[in-house]
């Protein structure tokens, strides 16, 4: 019997039930059941809705601030709980957080992007062998934080003006929360959340007129799934973009 469809492979991953032959192949399949195991991770993100859309830049917890400092040296004492977020000064639009929906929009929305990542993936790696993927702006290695065990390496890559964040991250698989990643100017006073990224590679695309000269650390935390979009305050790798 031939492997599982892109289109089942989604709805599996959804929870939805197959036909009978189809279940009883995925049961027995060892390939087709790890990729459903895959795809349930962007499912778990995109079900809880603060995670999905731009979210406004914002202050990095204490935690964050006092892992830089003593990292970097840097003597900036950090803001209080109530200062005031200040848009990027390049343009970057700052947005609010949208408003909850239902989770099964949000599940609907995670099918159509489970099988256009699945049937889609063979055209993006064609077109990426074909043209390239575009010139490399800045690079970073990202070195784990002391007690971690996360590096990786991230890539802030043009194609034809629109700028994106390939990150290739080497972690453990978290079973109850997600990695995400940040970019935080020198003195961790404001960061800017990129989204949430997997083992491997993951593909991000930046905001539009960010400077990345005034928000060049990349650092990659550890979010649970409890629909909060703050940084968590538990960072496990980091490093600087160099041009």
């Amino acid at each position: 019997m031939p492997h599982s469809t892109p289109e089942q492979l989604a709805l599996a991953a959804l929870g939805e039930p197959l036909p009978d032959t189809d279940a009883a192949h995925l049961a027995g399949c060892a390939q087709c059941s790890a990729e459903v195991a895959a795809l349930r991770r962007p499912v778990e993100v995109l079900a809880v809705p603060e995670l999905a859309g731009t979210a406004p830049e914002v202050t990095p917890p204490p935690q964050v601030w006092t892992a830089i400092a003593a990292a970097t040296g840097v003597s900036a004492v950090p803001p209080s709980s109530g200062a005031e977020v200040v848009p990027p000064s390049s343009g970057a639009e700052v947005v609010p957080l949208r408003p909850r929906r239902s989770r099964t929009r949000w599940l609907t929305i995670a099918a159509a992007v489970l099988v256009g990542g699945v049937v889609g993936g063979g055209a993006v790696a064609l077109t990426r062998d074909e043209d390239g993927s575009g010139s490399v702006v800045a690079t970073a290695a990202l070195d784990p934080l002391p007690a971690e065990d996360a590096s990786g390496r991230a890539e802030v890559r043009d194609v034809d003006g629109v700028r994106s964040l390939q990150v290739d991250l080497d972690a453990p698989s978290l079973p109850d929360g997600y990695y995400e990643v940040w970019l935080l100017q020198p003195d961790a006073v404001r960061m800017v959340p990129v989204g949430a990224v997997h083992r491997g590679d993951t593909v991000l695309p930046l905001p539009d007129g960010l400077d990345l000269g005034a928000y060049p650390l990349v650092d990659v935390s550890v979010e649970p799934m409890d629909g909060d979009p703050t940084h968590s305050g538990v960072s496990v790798a980091r490093g600087s973009l160099q041009r």
